[in-house]
């Protein structure tokens, strides 16, 4: 098999408050808003807002849906992303415990795993991070008032799977995603692709006793980790492999306006998208000024005023 994953591409979760979730992230995480949208998909108007790094790249885009007003609640557990990772300078970490205490964030001890230190923190929603110590990654973080460029977070280092058994969850990884395992560490099991490292990770967590967590998009649970490939042709490619192997529960295209998606449930529960990078976020507003306004799909521009009526009102601490 050809290699077409380039590592992983943005995750999505399901939140409570939007506005909680806009500070959450820009606020605490320190990342930029770079898009307000809706959900594609379904008959509510619900946000989709993403949070990335200085120049919005692949590989730094955490998404979420505020479903508060929705009333979905999501049930945390087993095949699920369990912890979404970011990576900031080794050096940043006491800082990063000083700043959650700050702000109320419920926080951890820096902890060391696979010879990185790393910080667990906690979203209001229960949504699980990481802040790992990585001086390799070179990429741009965005800057706040409390959080320097020595301190800022560049994008995602990995995230970690929950899962009740790991072979069949290995050789999707494996075999299907072209992942090689590279290391064990207690429950631990580490994955990389192409020179591993910063956005290039997988880990999963053995957790045999942990009940199956539910896989509707609600609040507190990632609904699902999306992985990068170069354009359609190489998502089409990748789509027939999986079916190849069995996974035939691969999803038709969809058009994200931002992206073009493959989904298909992977075997130990975890939904994973296969997502192109040949168009990105500045295709409908200019990169300075991403995240400032809602933006919808042109087939519901139509009905903007309507989606605006039932959206709870949010105002991003960025563009004011």
């Amino acid at each position: 098999m050809t290699n077409f994953i380039t590592g992983i591409h943005h995750v999505t979760a399901g939140v409570a408050g939007a506005q909680e979730d806009v500070d959450f992230f820009t606020q605490i995480v320190g990342q930029r808003m770079v898009k307000q949208t809706i959900l594609f998909d379904g008959a509510d108007s619900i946000y989709h807002l993403y949070y990335a790094n200085r120049n919005a790249e692949i590989g730094t885009v955490m998404t979420t849906f505020p479903y508060k007003q929705a009333g979905v609640l999501a049930r945390r557990g087993s095949g699920q992303v369990k912890i979404t990772s970011y990576t900031a300078p080794e050096s940043s970490l006491e800082f990063w415990q000083k700043h959650f205490d700050k702000h109320g964030v419920k926080h951890g001890a820096i902890e060391t795993r696979f010879g990185q230190k790393r910080v667990h923190f906690v979203h209001p929603s229960g949504l699980e991070f990481e802040i790992v110590g990585d001086d390799n990654d070179k990429r741009d973080g965005w800057i706040t008032d409390e959080i320097s460029e020595s301190e800022a977070v560049r994008g995602f280092h990995s995230v970690t799977m929950s899962v009740r058994e790991v072979p069949e969850q290995e050789r999707f990884l494996t075999e299907g995603l072209g992942f090689k395992k590279t290391g064990e560490e207690g429950p631990y099991h580490r994955f990389e692709i192409g020179e591993g490292g910063a956005k290039n990770t997988v880990f999963l967590l053995h957790e045999p006793d942990v009940p199956q967590g539910s896989w509707i998009l609600g609040q507190g649970t990632v609904h699902h980790v999306a992985f990068a490939v170069q354009n359609d042709e190489e998502a089409t490619k990748l789509k027939l492999h999986l079916e190849g192997l069995g996974y035939t529960d691969a999803s038709e295209v969809k058009d994200r306006n931002y992206f073009h998606s493959v989904y298909v449930r992977s075997p130990g529960g975890i939904l994973c998208e296969i997502a192109t990078s040949d168009i990105g976020f500045a295709t409908d507003e200019p990169l300075d000024g991403l995240g400032r306004s809602l933006l919808l799909p042109p087939w519901f521009e139509h009905r903007r005023q309507e989606v605006l009526a039932t959206l709870e009102p949010i105002t991003n601490p960025q563009a004011v």
